[in-house]
């Protein structure tokens, strides 16, 4: 068999596994608060959050054949690969996105494991990065972009970054301080219905944009991989099997579950009432909804985040776990150098073997390392069966509810 034809294989096999734990890692942004608040079951919560995101991934391609091009130089204008990295069936190429694509898998896994939301598009594009820096050297990252918009790597990651929690934190508590402020003389058993209601609305809305937003990334790569190897040539398209099949990962890594990170978002930065809950999800869905029309891109994760956040801000009494939150800020600090450490190494190791051998060794270490990490969690199985246990403090999620192990199989 063709080498081009066997990293394009593995190549394909590893972005399709980053779109599952994409699903799965991001499933609390939606549908934490719900869940904590008890306006949805558990299972419900992320059976709903799957079929949304199943059906946003299907509502627009718009960027997924340029979804590197922000901050990496591996691709025209149009989505094409660089002419210079189609030698020999594109293998130079398919191991910088192999490689990048370990990466971020790698890094998700490992915050999942301590119940850490981080961003999974900056695992993606981190792991690129170190992968394209490691195969091109400096010139092949896109630092700024050319002045006409934000762009690069500081454009694209590191402002928004610094951004979206401040603002997200900002609206949710305008928006917390407010809902009380209105519903103060209306009675608590009325309020927390409505409120659930609301919350089953944003909670949805943000699966929605989650799905339109994340899938892309996955489609993205798997053609440009594709065209790399000379499988495909149009780059105005998606092939119909890359759309459904990236579709149908993102909703059944949702559908997963993501308990770890469920559970700290919806317990481990605050106690949230329902009308906590609809003010951060609504905000939520504001703040990306908002930079998407305006061609802004944030991490859905820090948005979620800063959201609970600023619920928790604007309610007067309300107690905050501020060393929580200071955990979850260090893990996003490290995500772009971490994932890219992991993605340069890998892609060092593949060439340095060179050829087939060299991208079926990267794929068995991710293999190696993903299950030691899923055994490492059976240490301290959650699931929707313990997802809404009372938060004890300063205690890891791996090394928590070990008294559960022997009674429910983990899910992740």
């Amino acid at each position: 068999m063709d080498t081009s034809v066997v990293i394009l294989a593995l190549v394909v096999v590893t972005a399709l596994a980053f779109d599952f734990t994409n699903g799965f890692h991001d499933t609390g942004n939606a549908m934490a608060t719900s869940i904590a608040t008890g306006a949805l079951k558990p299972k419900v919560a992320v059976a709903l959050s799957a079929v949304l995101n199943l059906v946003g991934a299907f509502l627009s391609v718009e960027v997924a054949l340029t979804v590197t091009n922000a901050v990496v130089n591996i691709q025209n204008k149009d989505g094409t690969p660089k002419e210079a990295l189609l030698a020999d069936g594109g293998q130079n190429l398919l191991l910088i996105v192999l490689a990048g694509l370990v990466g971020g898998i790698v890094w998700n896994l490992f915050t999942w494991l301590y119940g850490l939301p981080s961003s999974s598009s900056h695992a993606l594009l981190g792991g690129l990065v170190g992968s394209t820096l490691a195969g091109l050297g400096v010139s092949g990252v896109k630092w700024t972009g050319d002045g006409t918009k934000l762009d690069g790597v500081v454009g694209k990651i590191l402002l928004p970054a610094l951004i979206s929690p401040v603002i997200a934190i900002a609206v949710a508590t305008i928006g917390t301080w407010l809902i009380f402020k209105i519903t103060a003389g209306v009675a608590q058993r009325f309020q927390d219905a409505g409120f659930r209601w609301g919350q089953v609305g944003s909670a949805s809305l943000v699966s929605l944009a989650h799905g339109t937003n994340d899938a892309q990334k996955t489609m993205g790569v798997m053609t440009l991989a594709l065209i790399a190897s000379g499988h495909w040539d149009d780059t105005k398209s998606i092939p119909i099997w890359v759309k459904l099949s990236a579709a149908l990962a993102i909703a059944l890594g949702t559908y997963i579950g993501g308990w770890r990170i469920i559970r700290t978002l919806g317990k481990g930065l605050i106690e949230i009432s329902p009308a906590q809950g609809m003010a951060a999800e609504s905000s939520s869905a504001a703040v990306i909804l908002s930079s998407s029309h305006l061609g802004f891109a944030l991490s859905t994760t820090h948005v979620a985040t800063g959201s609970i956040l600023g619920s928790g801000v604007g309610r007067p009494g309300a107690h905050v776990r501020w060393h929580i939150a200071g955990r979850m800020i260090a893990a996003w600090a490290i995500t772009l150098p971490s994932a890219g450490l992991v993605g340069a190494l890998m892609f060092w190791l593949g060439d340095g073997i060179g050829g087939a051998a060299g991208a079926i060794v990267v794929f068995l270490i991710l293999a190696g390392l993903s299950t030691w990490m899923w055994m490492r969690s059976r240490h301290a199985p959650i699931g929707a069966h313990n997802v809404n246990d009372e938060w004890e403090p300063d205690v890891a999620p791996v090394e928590a509810r070990r008294s559960h192990a022997t009674h429910t199989e983990e899910r992740p």
